[in-house]
């Protein structure tokens, strides 16, 4: 398929016009760490070439990213007035376990089709790709049908054990998660084509808006608003949302590839998939842990504050998320042909495109933390001093880049998976340490200095493998090899 080039040179004054007004706007020191970004709109041809194609699907997925934080932020506010801290924690727990075991069940497919997808499109292996296209979701939906399954049965035979509190959110969040983990699936797929409106509009857009319409309506017709009518919302905007994506993303590959036989090699799948599943796995419990482990050691109304406040710093958190759905398949490209300057370059513009967005964000959150807090109901400015502390690991984080994602993309990942797991662990060791001794201080200390170590960790391993030193005050620059 041939895109269309109408308006072309409408787009590419347009984006002279804004790269001349930031350089005569923008202090000199400020340009020259932006620099990469005013590529993105630098004109250039009709035919961008990859770095600004980049450039402009993080910006496209950041923008995305930052009105689903407004949606998200805004509905945690209204679910928390209108549930109560209590029944709010309860659903905050529940969820959590839902977002960690929908990273999990997908065996790693979420992101292995971004690896494959396009390996099958530069040789021609259609066939092989239409399987792919098929058995990935069939395989990552049975496997999360089986979990959900076992989980009922667990929460059954349990139920004793189980605080009364939790027993029906859990049977909910069970049949959640299939289709929870078909949209992680699809949006692997979609970004793999570079469709990242249909990767991300659909979980961070369609799903929060549908949660809270769906309370609202459940309010209106006297429903109790507790964390059985959330998990009840929850199931339907999920169900909703994974379908429609399902048949849009039908639509968008018909026009792409040209009917034909298929091909299904699962196991092979599998046996790429699974290691990159450690990577994703471990690195999804680490951004969760610390709000498990809560729901163990303290009340419900203190994990609702922690979380509230690690809900404050999300947009933060969206800045690596935005420029990894970026570049991730670009790394694979550019890994597998041999470029190896071009690698180079694109994981040093990967790093400034993170770490400087996200220390301006996290310095205007730290400004109007106390504010926001305010916003979720009394008591909950109580974690206002936790975003200082929580704010270190994630600009650790951030000074790499998507770091993990090229170790992923370049075969490593069973070295990213070591260091995620190993972060994992001391993650866990501190918060069983640190939270019986400080309370939600302790996990945010405990937090923050695991993502530093991780960040060590991860960058000494790209530095090894690799011969780029990817962090942000390097005095190296990223495109030389190691001596």
């Amino acid at each position: 398929m041939v895109p269309s080039t109408t308006g072309g040179h409408e787009e590419l004054g347009m984006r002279s016009s804004l790269a001349a007004a930031a350089g005569r706007l923008i202090p000199s020191p400020v340009l020259e760490r932006i620099a990469p970004l005013l590529q993105v709109i630098k004109p250039t041809s009709p035919d961008t070439d990859d770095r600004s194609a980049a450039g402009r699907m993080a910006l496209v997925a950041f923008s995305v990213r930052v009105a689903s934080a407004a949606i998200a932020y805004l509905s945690q506010i209204f679910l928390a007035r209108w549930m109560g801290s209590f029944e709010y924690g309860i659903f905050v727990v529940v969820w959590t376990w839902v977002l960690i075991l929908g990273a999990l069940v997908h065996l790693g497919f979420a992101t292995s089709v971004i690896r494959l997808i396009p390996e099958f499109l530069a040789t021609e292996k259609l066939s092989q790709l239409r399987g792919l296209l098929v058995g990935s979701r069939v395989i990552a939906v049975l496997f999360a049908t089986v979990v959900a399954g076992l989980g009922i049965l667990g929460a059954y035979l349990f139920e004793n054990v189980i605080s009364s509190h939790y027993v029906l959110p859990v049977y909910l969040a069970a049949v959640c998660l299939p289709l929870f983990t078909l949209s992680e699936v699809q949006d692997g797929i979609c970004r793999a084509f570079n469709w990242t409106d249909l990767a991300l509009a659909p979980t961070y857009l369609w799903r929060p808006v549908l949660i809270l319409s769906l309370m609202f309506v459940a309010g209106l017709m006297g429903a109790d608003l507790d964390a059985t009518t959330a998990c009840v919302a929850a199931i339907g905007a999920t169900w909703f949302t994974a379908v429609a994506q399902l048949l849009m993303l039908r639509g968008r590959t018909r026009e792409q590839i040209d009917p034909g036989p298929r091909e299904y090699h699962a196991m092979e799948w599998i046996r790429i998939s699974v290691p990159i599943l450690f990577v994703e796995g471990f690195f999804i419990l680490l951004t969760s842990t610390d709000v498990v482990i809560l729901g163990q050691l303290v009340s419900h109304d203190q994990v609702a504050v922690y979380f509230a406040a690690a809900k404050t710093l999300a947009l933060v958190h969206f800045v690596h998320y935005s420029v990894r759905v970026a570049t991730a398949h670009r790394f694979s490209k550019l890994y597998h042909s041999g470029d190896t300057a071009g690698l180079a370059r694109m994981v040093r513009d990967s790093v400034s495109w993170t770490f400087w967005p996200s220390l301006a964000l996290a310095a205007m959150l730290m400004v109007a933390g106390k504010p926001l807090l305010s916003l979720f109901g009394a008591g909950f400015t109580d974690g206002y001093m936790l975003l200082f502390v929580l704010v270190i690991g994630i600009l650790a984080r951030a000074s790499l880049g998507p770091v993990e994602s090229l170790l992923t993309m370049a075969h490593l990942q069973n070295y990213a998976a070591s260091v995620y797991g190993g972060t994992f662990l001391l993650n866990a060791t501190l918060c069983f340490i640190l939270i019986p001794i400080f309370g939600l201080m302790g996990a945010a200390v405990a937090t923050a200095f695991s993502m530093v170590f991780e960040a060590t960790a991860l960058y000494w391993v790209t530095r090894r493998y690799l011969g780029l030193r990817v962090f942000i005050f390097s005095r190296q620059p990223a495109d030389q090899p190691a001596e």
